[in-house]
């Protein structure tokens, strides 16, 4: 039995136990994470360098590849560090801040997805007042907001979190600190607390969620009444990514959280996790850049330089 006052670390959930599998995954999480640092530094520094790019839509995404940056940086190389160094260990200070680090981004990131819906919706159903209702005042605004709400929703699960008495040991049954891992090993029916703060965060989600399929459905309208085949193809390539974006987060997230009990399984569990925690910040730099022209000039440009 151990209190959580007295602990001073926890035992994170292995890959593998064998030498040669540790160094495979080790390998496996190396090149994940290079391919998310290069997509996402890239679009970074083509938005930053190129002033065609500096418009609210790549402005967005500039935000949008920071926190995929962080968010994969939260998990991936304390795994890798633990299965290079075979240990599972990791301090309660280290456990604390990727709670924080990982709501902070996860929630910042969804929100600033649901910027960018708006942000399609006024250049589609709103063209003639894109440039009043966008300007580089409000997207500031609008960015400093989805950062600041997501700061402001870690802070709350991670104080609910580590206030919480711990007594069922400390071995987390995952390969990064999740906080319904950290909830099994509560003692108290305090833990209920942080169930609620969890329902309030899902609520805010989802009332998210319902404005971007709002925006899509009035943008679709829209697209689908311009007469020209080109204007439709230059309207959906501008969307389309977005939404394939927004589809990969909310299922994953939705399944992670949402998924009954008898669903759950160690292997599930972790399949899932790498799902909404790895998956996206890897591949959403690949997504952008497939159907943006103007994305891909600038790369192109920026590669060949």
């Amino acid at each position: 039995m151990s209190n959580s006052s007295s602990l001073n670390k926890f035992l994170l959930l292995a890959f593998a136990d064998t030498r040669e599998l540790q160094l495979l995954h080790f390998w496996l999480f190396l090149g994940i994470y290079l391919a998310a640092l290069l997509g996402n530094g890239l679009i970074i520094t083509a938005v930053a360098c190129d002033h065609r790019l500096h418009t609210p839509m790549f402005f967005f995404l500039l935000n949008l590849s920071l926190l995929d940056l962080g968010t994969i940086s939260t998990t991936v190389p304390k795994s890798m560090a633990n299965s290079l160094s075979n240990t599972r260990a990791i301090s309660y200070s280290g456990c604390a801040a990727q709670v924080f680090f990982l709501f902070f981004l996860l929630s910042a990131e969804y929100f600033v997805l649901t910027v960018m819906a708006y942000d399609r919706y006024v250049a589609i159903c709103k063209p003639l007042h894109y440039g009043t209702i966008m300007s580089s005042r409000a997207c500031v605004k609008m960015a400093a907001a989805a950062w600041a709400s997501g700061f402001l929703d870690g802070l709350l699960h991670t104080a609910n979190t580590f206030s919480i008495p711990l007594c069922q040991g400390n071995v987390v049954e995952q390969f990064f600190c999740e906080v319904p891992q950290i909830l099994k090993l509560s003692c108290s029916d305090t833990y209920l607390r942080e169930l609620g703060a969890l329902v309030v965060t899902l609520c805010i989600a989802f009332g998210c969620f319902i404005f971007i399929v709002l925006s899509y459905v009035q943008i679709f309208t829209v697209v689908l009444r311009i007469p020209s085949e080109q204007g439709r193809h230059k309207a959906f390539s501008m969307c389309l990514p977005h939404l394939a974006v927004v589809s990969l987060c909310v299922s994953t997230a939705m399944f992670a959280y949402l998924k009954p009990p008898s669903l759950s399984s160690p292997a599930l569990d972790l399949v899932v996790s790498v799902l909404y925690a790895v998956v996206p910040p890897t591949v959403n730099p690949l997504i952008y850049s497939m159907r943006n022209k103007e994305l891909k000039d600038a790369l192109k440009k920026l590669l060949s330089s």
